[in-house]
């Protein structure tokens, strides 16, 4: 499974040749809109920062090498009240899982962590302020133990939310050894990096 970051919280999943992508944005500051070619595409839930799904050409439908598994959690911590659900899904194909935890908001139940379950590659929130913090972020990464964390969801100027926090708080809490700031977009989970992988945004395109 090939994971491509295509900047805020959007994501290309690929594996087989068949093509996913997750919570394509528009409007996000400094971002331009991704433009980006998929078989499928899917939402955590249905800000415009992740909803954008008329920026996704889909292509003529193919058998999916992928197993989807989804986990009901909230955009805040008072059980969605501020800003409602949102869904944590699990993808699967090639003998390796990545969960996309969306905008969670909150630390994750004993029972959500038992139905994510092991995981080679966690995507998470970091920024705060519309997700789960830096700190709750460790403690979440802590809890479900995933080989490699990709962080997501933050500001790196001139991109990002402007009230988000940017990424070196999250990364403050690691050992410098295990962090990976990575050449470009995209990381094969095959290979054997472990730790927090960094990818570097390269435009909202993936060809």
């Amino acid at each position: 499974m090939k994971i491509v970051w295509l900047g805020h919280a959007c994501f290309l999943f690929e594996c087989d040749g068949y093509r996913l992508v997750t919570d394509p944005y528009s409007g996000v500051e400094g971002y331009p809109d991704p433009r980006i070619s998929a078989h499928q595409v899917l939402c955590s839930h249905g800000h415009r920062d992740h909803a954008a799904v008329e920026l996704v050409s889909l292509l003529p439908a193919a058998p999916s090498p992928f197993t989807i598994r989804e986990i009901q959690t909230f955009h805040d911590d008072q059980h969605g009240a501020l800003r409602g659900t949102n869904t944590v899904r699990v993808f699967s194909a090639g003998g390796k899982s990545a969960a996309h935890l969306g905008d969670l908001g909150h630390m994750l139940s004993p029972d959500q962590i038992d139905a994510i379950g092991p995981l080679d590659a966690l995507l998470i929130p970091v920024g705060g302020f519309y997700t789960i913090d830096a700190k709750t972020a460790k403690q979440v990464c802590g809890a479900l133990k995933p080989r490699l964390v990709i962080p997501m969801h933050y500001r790196h100027p001139p991109y990002g939310l402007p009230v988000i926090a940017p990424l070196d708080d999250f990364l403050a809490l690691w050992p410098a050894s295990e962090v990976h700031r990575l050449d470009g977009p995209g990381l094969d989970l095959n290979a054997p990096l472990s730790g927090v992988a960094v990818p570097r945004y390269c435009g909202g395109d993936a060809l």
